[in-house]
């Protein structure tokens, strides 16, 4: 700890910007001092988070509005209040019909949910070219919606289509967000395949990706399995969690089922096992892109965009800020350590295809030219600027 100690008098404090070498012009240079003073208790936290919220803004520049969600987790994280994510952020619950409002506004002016299914469908698609039976077998299903497509080609496959079945798997976060359970999935899916002529079943799974077993996925012989972990398997825990390393156990019963492919979509992020301070500074780094992004896709006076960034972005950023242990459910790897646990698994990589490349490049062209798509030994990297933020890969 360095100046005075938090005993001083207010003369001594007044000077507390010189004494730290705070330049409270650069707004980013204050986030970073908030952080430190809180990893440190420094005596001047008080006043440095004070200086912050002066600062910041939901409707502001990218900064500003991402200093906002980032004040609201250090908050949170001082107070204990980390675990109810929307009172720290101080906004009410909004109804299933609004948050998929706002998650669609996300989907459609942000291409990262697009990229990452795209890339992981087209990686199926080619895998089970020709086959008469095939299973998808999907760990966050949500809306479901990513399927639709799928149904649509392969219905339309030279002859004939195949028999589909799609195992979804999702827990009750997604259950508020659609409304209802996995059964209003199934039957959107169902309706979809009906239309197309293509036979098909679904089979849910209502449970957190860390409850799943074997049993639950109603294996069947003669099928060809296809494993989709979109955006998820950083949500369960692992090791550093608990005693069970849920994490690693899903890889090794999926490599039970002999798939003909597994897909992987995640964050380009380093936030699992990281500690506090260093955890900021990643999240900071990385949503800095992502408000950015955002900020040249919608008006920053604009509500919905500001509902947007509160209830799908900003409850990210405050858990991983605000919680520890089994609260954080935020846990990112970067794709090394991914594939470290896929290699440990049994897998070994099934490199994306030439075509699948080119259809995400096309996706592209009709977002800001900031965006970046980057192809390294078979693997696809979306990013922002020099910012990589999500990263595709397939795997059997």
């Amino acid at each position: 700890m360095f100046g005075p100690e938090p005993n001083a008098d207010s003369s001594e404090c007044s000077n507390w910007r010189e004494l730290l070498g705070i330049n409270t012009r650069d707004l980013k240079n204050v986030i970073i001092a908030c952080g430190k003073a809180v990893d440190d208790n420094g005596w001047y936290r008080e006043l440095v988070i004070s200086e912050l919220r002066n600062m910041v803004s939901i409707s502001g520049e990218p900064m500003q509005r991402l200093g906002a969600y980032m004040l609201e987790g250090l908050v949170a994280r001082l107070s204990s209040t980390g675990h109810t994510i929307y009172k720290s952020l101080k906004c009410k619950e909004p109804t299933s019909l609004e948050l998929m409002s706002y998650m669609h506004l996300l989907y459609e002016i942000c291409p990262f949910f697009k990229f990452g299914y795209m890339s992981a469908n087209g990686a199926i698609a080619e895998a089970v070219k020709g086959e008469n039976f095939v299973h998808i077998i999907d760990f966050q299903i949500a809306q479901g919606s990513q399927w639709g497509t799928m149904i649509q080609a392969l219905s339309a496959r030279p002859g004939g289509p195949p028999v589909l079945r799609i195992t979804g798997i999702d827990d009750s976060n997604s259950a508020h967000a659609r409304g209802g359970g996995l059964d209003i999935v199934g039957q959107r899916l169902r309706s979809i395949a009906h239309l197309c002529g293509l036979p098909f079943e679904f089979n849910a799974v209502s449970a957190a990706s860390h409850e799943v077993m074997l049993e639950h996925l109603n294996i069947r012989s003669g099928e060809v399995i296809a494993v989709n972990f979109a955006y998820q398997l950083h949500h369960t825990p692992d090791e550093s969690v608990g005693i069970e390393n849920h994490r690693d156990r899903i890889l090794r019963m999926v490599k039970s089922l002999s798939p003909r492919v597994v897909t992987l979509v995640e964050q380009e992020a380093n936030t699992n096992t990281a500690p506090f301070l260093n955890r900021y500074m990643e999240t900071l780094d990385y949503y800095t892109a992502m408000f950015e992004a955002i900020d040249v896709a919608c008006p920053r006076d604009d509500k919905k965009r500001i509902s947007t960034e509160q209830h799908c972005v900003a409850r990210d950023i405050v858990n991983l800020i605000a919680c520890e242990g089994g609260e954080r459910v935020e846990r990112h790897e970067p794709f090394g350590k991914w594939r470290a646990r896929l290699s440990m698994a049994g897998f070994r990589p099934y490199p994306l295809c030439a075509l699948v490349n080119s259809t995400v490049k096309k996706l592209l062209d009709s977002y800001h030219n900031y965006y970046r798509l980057e192809e390294s030994e078979g693997v696809l990297y979306l990013g922002w600027k020099n910012r990589r933020l999500v990263v595709s890969s397939a795997w059997r």
